[in-house]
């Protein structure tokens, strides 16, 4: 089982025994140490908290089973969580989903589902892909032009002055937008700079802001390195 409310991972792990989890471990890594530990266990079962990335959960879980294909997860909410990022979720590969907000009933049904090897996704969830006419795409891996752009938009780039800095047309910006939108499965621009500082997409002293027209600045190891070749 994978969780941040590691105050609470004994009280987890005596729980899900108690409904007949075997050879259970409950472990707060994330993303390499997270692989580090599924290499080492080879879980037949992951459980992982919908929140353990804030709203980037369903892309992380892409990330995962990109390199894990075969790897069965399960997501659980113990809180209300929205639908669509719930939908995120399995259109991304998660194997089920069960929240608690559904009530206690369901959520133990689901649980026992999927103790047993079986799949279960909530009613809620399903109700919501079934309402539309057609799905989202499931999240891509992110592209190096992509994550230039998240970069500018993080620098308050608008959309017209990132496609001059990267020589692209405003079309191309806005498809990238939307593109990286469903990929981390995000609403605006808003969510993009959060998500892009947690996931570490861009550090926080990569960050500079300037009046007027704006400019890439070197990253400040780039700076050091030409003050270096300055003096030298």
């Amino acid at each position: 089982m994978v969780s941040r409310d590691i105050n609470n991972h004994s009280h987890y792990k005596k729980r899900f025994e108690e409904m007949g989890f075997k050879n259970l471990n409950v472990t707060g890594a994330e993303k390499d140490g997270l692989n580090m530990v599924i290499n080492e266990l080879k879980p037949c079962l992951v459980v992982m908290q919908s929140r353990f990335y804030e709203c980037a959960t369903p892309y992380m879980m892409s990330v995962l089973l990109r390199r894990y294909p075969k790897l069965n997860i399960a997501a659980v909410s113990f809180e209300k969580y929205p639908p669509d990022l719930a939908m995120g979720l399995v259109i991304n590969g998660v194997t089920s989903y069960v929240n608690f907000a559904d009530g206690a009933d369901q959520f133990y049904t689901g649980l026992n589902l999927i103790r047993e090897g079986k799949k279960y996704v909530s009613p809620v969830v399903e109700k919501r892909m079934m309402m539309r006419a057609e799905l989202p795409k499931p999240s891509q891996e992110l592209t190096e032009r992509q994550i230039e752009v998240i970069r500018l938009l993080c620098n308050g780039f608008t959309s017209a002055e990132i496609a001059e800095t990267m020589h692209l047309s405003k079309r191309t910006v806005k498809f990238h937008k939307a593109e990286l939108y469903n990929n981390l499965k995000i609403r605006n621009e808003n969510e993009l700079i959060r998500v892009a500082l947690y996931l570490g997409f861009i550090e926080v002293d990569e960050l500079d802001f300037y009046g007027g027209r704006y400019e890439l600045s070197p990253k400040p190891k780039e700076k050091e390195k030409e003050k270096i070749r300055r003096i030298a």
